[in-house]
């Protein structure tokens, strides 16, 4: 199926996800690139952005790389983008397949499995907390023991949060490995150390979006994470952007950022790179090859002007990346609306008689017969309200208690097991 034939290169465009926390993305990059998708549903919500589709199995490689050579057979191909974290390693082989030097299959899987990450910088020398992939109850608690609670325990290699539990004695461990190593998913690498087991770092937690060409690193936006408490204990519930953050410009951390994306060999692409600011400086908590999650790169865009989706294609593309920032530098705040319980939604409704500023956009992002299980079983932002002004103080006060924002009804789900 072809939509348009103009002359902006074309890019493979590997799934598309949710059109509310995604299509700002395609909105960006269709601007100067024309976009065919490959994905496991037809195109809904996608057609105003590109060009064609394919449906096909983005997990299956051979039937994946078949119809991208089926596409390349009628059109130049410019490059493979992909933001979905479940699909970035096939998008890298299929890079490799049709010859492209962006998204090196080694580098990506080094980053997206999380004790490959950790083996990589320590042969570095890079701080980062004590960390260990076990497949038995007794490795983790023998290691909690040595390391000293509290601990982390998040699976190997799945992402948004999944999984991840904060055990804060041994009372509590048994538990916890039950419910981190039973949280999977078909299609992706599986593994018999499956849970990763890792020292709690005390300090705030910051994600950087950079992107990288020939080995240059440029960082374009530093997202504060926000976490929750009670039923939302360590689940990230929101982000604050500054474009004025002095971490943008900051020589350690910088530093960092290069010998961290030096240790696991990734040169030309995108990254989403979380660390802990601890007393003893920044360590590397996670590194991740796609655009960050939870709407950052829009709050960049807020923010700065920059436009991080338009820079991580213009890479696949094998350009130099376009990075501007215009000005004046500004300050947003994203926090996320939940269901009181897991439920199958019913109605769903933002209460627009709330938005006053410095809120600037609100939005419900789940629809009725949509099933929502709360951290860590599931992702559950089931809408976000977004705030921009001077300052953090400002905008980060007027998103608080962001359930207030939303109505949610449902029908209760059997608990999770």
């Amino acid at each position: 199926m072809t939509q348009d034939s103009g002359e902006r290169p074309l890019l493979l465009l590997i799934a598309s996800s949710y059109s509310v926390y995604r299509a700002y993305i395609l909105e960006s990059v269709s601007a100067r690139y024309r976009l065919w998708l490959l994905n496991p549903a037809p195109p809904t919500w996608e057609d105003p952005y590109i060009a064609g589709h394919t449906v096909v199995d983005c997990l299956d490689l051979d039937k994946l790389t078949a119809a991208a050579r089926d596409v390349a057979r009628d059109h130049e191909v410019a490059g493979v983008f992909c933001y979905d974290e479940v699909y970035i390693e096939t998008s890298a082989h299929l890079s490799a397949a049709l010859g492209f030097p962006v998204l090196d299959p080694d580098a990506v899987a080094r980053c997206r499995d999380k004790s490959a990450t950790r083996t990589a910088l320590r042969a570095a020398g890079l701080p980062q907390p004590a960390s260990l992939a076990v497949s038995t109850l007794d490795d983790a608690r023998a290691f909690a023991d040595r390391v000293g609670y509290p601990v982390i325990l998040k699976p190997r290699n799945l992402g948004g949060s999944m999984g991840v539990r904060k055990v804060h004695g041994p009372d509590e461990l048994d538990a916890a490995f039950a419910l981190t190593d039973g949280v999977r998913m078909g299609g992706i690498r599986q593994f018999d150390d499956y849970v990763l087991v890792e020292e709690f770092l005390e300090g705030p937690e910051i994600a950087v979006e950079c992107v990288l060409h020939r080995g240059t690193c440029t960082p374009l936006i530093i997202a504060r994470k926000v976490l929750g408490d009670g039923r939302m204990a360590f689940e990230e519930i929101g982000h604050d952007v500054d474009a004025a953050d002095p971490l943008l410009h900051d020589p350690d951390l910088r530093d960092a950022l290069r010998r961290a994306h030096d240790a696991v060999g990734f040169t030309d692409g995108y990254t989403h790179i979380e660390f802990k600011l601890t007393p003893d400086g920044p360590q590397v908590i996670e590194i991740n090859v796609r655009l960050g999650g939870g709407m950052i790169p829009y709050l960049g865009r807020l923010t700065s002007g920059v436009d991080a989706p338009l820079a991580a294609a213009d890479v696949v593309a094998g350009r130099a990346p376009t990075v501007v920032f215009r000005g004046p530098p500004r300050a947003a705040s994203i926090r996320f609306g939940y269901p009181a319980h897991d439920m199958e939604i019913t109605s769903a409704a933002a209460r627009e008689e709330l938005v006053r500023p410095p809120i600037t956009e609100i939005r419900v992002a789940v629809e009725p017969g949509m099933r929502i299980r709360l951290p860590p079983y599931g992702l559950a932002r089931s809408g976000y309200v977004i705030a921009v002004g001077d300052t953090l103080d400002e905008t980060a006060a007027a998103v608080t208690d962001a359930d207030r924002f939303f109505a949610f009804t449902g029908t209760p789900l059997e608990p999770a097991q």
